[in-house]
């Protein structure tokens, strides 16, 4: 199959293009990807439909996605039932048990 190589890099802003200094918050960065050409162009006919450049299509779409994703590791939907019991257990811990607090006091294998 034939890739294509792409760049997405920001362009410099005008405040920045004047001399103006950028926070660390501000700063950019760029991404070199190597992509199929029939994905490719199918972004790049996304891109056309919503008025867009592909980098903005495709710095907008992964944004997009990596809040999901975040989310997704973040928010929990309940319905009331469940809401009131993690509620109630996270109020009324069992008691503690030796067991339980030798496990907690161990270095999680991933940190040795």
């Amino acid at each position: 199959m034939r890739r294509s190589r792409i760049s997405v890099i920001e362009s410099p802003g005008a405040a920045e293009v004047a001399g103006a200094e950028r926070s660390s918050a501000d700063a950019k960065g760029s991404v070199n990807l190597e992509i199929e050409a029939k994905t490719l162009q199918l972004i790049d006919d996304a891109a056309a439909i919503l008025g867009k450049t592909r980098a903005e299509f495709m710095v907008e779409s992964a944004r997009r996605r990596a809040i999901d994703v975040l989310l997704d590791q973040r928010v929990l939907l309940l319905d009331s039932n469940r809401y009131d019991a993690l509620v109630r257990a996270l109020d009324n811990p069992p008691a503690s048990e030796p067991k339980l607090k030798s496990l907690l006091s161990r270095v999680p294998a991933w940190r040795k």
